[in-house]
């Protein structure tokens, strides 16, 4: 398996939030075996591919952060595909997606 960078594989992890579902900027992390929580803000805000759904990495609070958009226009994203959000917040109970350990990047 080829090994990839911090970013991609980010992205790698961000790709396969299914539609309807969030992910937070803590479980990707950590799903890289990092505590860089916002070094995933970081690559996000980078992020070059259209296909990658930076919308759907929210903060572990249950609340909207960082978009390079817009807070309006992720929380309007979000609603199209399901996700219930009123004042820039939602159940992340509801909608959060579990994302397994992968092995990326080695650094």
């Amino acid at each position: 398996m080829k090994k990839l960078g911090f970013n991609e594989g980010v992205y790698n992890i961000c790709k396969s939030i299914p539609k309807g579902k969030v992910s937070t900027y803590k479980s990707i992390a950590e799903a890289l075996g990092t505590k860089a929580y916002r070094a995933v803000g970081n690559a996000l805000n980078k992020n070059p591919y259209k296909e990658v759904p930076c919308h759907r990495v929210v903060g572990s609070s249950g609340y909207l952060t960082g978009f390079a958009h817009g807070l309006r226009k992720k929380s309007e994203m979000l609603r199209k595909e399901g996700v219930k959000v009123k004042d820039n917040k939602f159940d992340l109970s509801r909608y959060l997606y579990k994302i397994k350990k992968r092995k990326f990047f080695g650094f």
